[in-house]
């Protein structure tokens, strides 16, 4: 018997598919959502998401809990000097990827750098300058009045670099940041990112060795690879496939809420669009209940608010609008359109409401959405003509207004303040107001809030402007955001964040 349990010890020693007695490498194998053309933090574009959260290659100052309230990261406190200047603690003991020091000095050139490549967070900031006053003591000085600065400094693109990153002549080389990964490589063609652990960070030891994320936009790719055993880690497949993979043998699922809304976007320059009569009809008219369980199969919520009833500013008050087809035609009869020749469409002075509704396909839930609320708006007379494309093949169409509904799905938290949507969204010059809404009261208002520092008085103030926005229906909230996210059974331990823009790679998950 002794021989026998010697043999089997030693056979068993010699198969372990434990990684560390076999001695092989954990490697973790992402399907990410999005081609990835961007990995410089501050370079403006879509790389601050993809390398602070995704890649975990870099950090922030600030950071958020699970109520969006801000917490220290990188930065252990800040506080507001005057109206112009708020002065931030650094954390000492923190190492950047090439060994040195995070001190003041690499926190100011790294806000300088994004100040100068990024005009958006420049002036999302208000920047001036930034004033190193001892090693571990910055100030950020702004043009004016700036309660933003502690929530801009959770936004990715001001996540902190060292100065290494760039070379003599100023051009961007790679992130070097203090994250608990470290950038190996980075396919520019094929958008392939590679990352080694970084075991030296300070807030811990990963358990993942290499991580390797390859860029798939098509959710039956990402699940086909998934299935295949190709990837190990992916997310949002065809909602319409979560159970049934989630059934599959050494295959799980787990279905979160993020901070994101989908939303329709009303062209309110197109008639009549521009009659809040027909915006009524238009949100009275979608089942949201049947779309959160018979198209996203329950991964999301119907919406009220723009903003998740767990954001400490929402306006909770305010509940999803009710599914009355009945109460729907009575709005559009308030403003003239009736079905007068039996066709099964309203019109009016001889002419067919009839709609362009656009979507993209990269978020799985996105073009059964738009099936389900063409066909909803279709029960109450309205014609559509549906289009779902790439989102980079929309551009065109939505820069040349030939569009009246525009659904997609849009980030919430960024930047953890009310201000910082409904500013973006709602007021007349916001540079994302699609809708081309505009309202001197909310306008007023949000300028108002902006000034405002206390943050209960400064979150009341802003749910007073969600409210009058939820009546005005510039934009109509159907959902808020669920995320599936697909794993092997051997991926042990993943803790989902939930202020992060997609999803957050969890440092300490186990592949075991």
């Amino acid at each position: 018997m002794i021989i026998l349990i010697s043999g089997y010890v030693l056979f068993a020693g010699c198969t372990s598919n434990n990684p560390q007695a076999s001695g092989k490498e954990k490697t973790l194998i992402v399907g990410e959502m999005w081609k990835v053309s961007e990995i410089n933090p501050g370079g403006g574009h879509s790389g601050g998401t993809f390398i602070t959260e995704k890649a975990i290659v870099t950090e922030t100052l600030v950071g958020a809990d699970s109520n969006f309230g801000l917490v220290p990261n990188l930065a252990t406190s800040w506080k507001q000097i005057n109206d112009t200047v708020w002065e931030i603690s650094i954390r000492k003991g923190v190492k950047f990827h090439n060994g040195k020091e995070l001190t003041a000095d690499s926190v100011k050139f790294s806000l300088d750098s994004v100040a100068k490549n990024s005009p958006t967070t420049a002036k999302l900031m208000d920047y001036k300058m930034s004033e190193v006053v001892d090693p571990y003591t910055v100030r950020i000085h702004t043009n004016s009045l700036n309660p933003l600065i502690p929530a801009v400094l959770h936004y990715p693109d001001t996540a902190i670099i060292h100065p290494d990153s760039y070379d003599a002549g100023g051009n961007f080389i790679k992130p070097v940041g203090t994250g608990p990964m470290m950038l190996e490589s980075f396919n520019e063609q094929t958008g392939e990112v590679v990352v080694v652990k970084n075991s030296n960070w300070w807030g811990g030891v990963p358990n993942i060795d290499r991580m390797i994320i390859r860029s798939y936009e098509n959710p039956e790719t990402r699940a086909m690879l998934i299935e295949k055993g190709d990837v190990d880690f992916t997310v949002d497949p065809p909602y319409s496939e979560v159970n049934r993979i989630d059934a599959l043998p050494g295959i799980h699922v787990e279905k979160y809420n993020t901070p994101r809304v989908y939303k329709l976007d009303v062209n309110m320059k197109h008639s009549p669009l521009d009659d809040k009569n027909v915006r009524k009809a238009i949100s009275h008219a979608i089942d949201r209940d049947g779309i959160v369980e018979h198209v996203l199969y329950g991964v999301g919520s119907q919406a009220g608010g723009v903003f998740l009833p767990t954001m400490r500013w929402a306006n909770t008050s305010l509940q999803p609008y009710s599914y009355d087809p009945g109460l729907a035609k009575q709005y559009l009869e308030k403003s003239g359109w009736r079905d007068t020749d039996g066709d099964g469409y309203v019109d009016k002075d001889g002419r067919r409401l009839k709609l362009k509704v656009l979507t993209y396909i990269e978020r799985p839930g996105l073009p059964p959405m738009l099936e389900s609320i063409c066909a909803n708006l279709k029960s109450i007379g309205i014609d559509t003509e549906p289009v779902v494309m790439e989102n980079s093949a929309l551009s065109p169409l939505l820069n040349n207004d030939e569009w009246d509904l525009y659904l997609a799905a849009y980030n919430l938290a960024m930047v953890p303040d009310p201000e910082y949507v409904l500013n973006s969204w709602y007021t007349t010059n916001g540079p994302n107001n699609r809708a081309g809404y505009s309202n001197p009261v909310v306008d007023r208002m949000i300028e108002e809030g902006h000034y405002i520092n206390d943050l209960n008085e400064r979150y009341d103030h802003f749910r007073r402007i969600e409210g009058i926005i939820y009546d005005d229906l510039p934009t109509i909230n159907i959902a808020y955001y669920g995320v599936a996210i697909v794993m092997k059974d051997n991926i042990k331990g993943y803790k989902f964040d939930p202020t992060a823009h997609d999803y957050r790679i969890d440092p300490f998950m186990t592949i075991t």
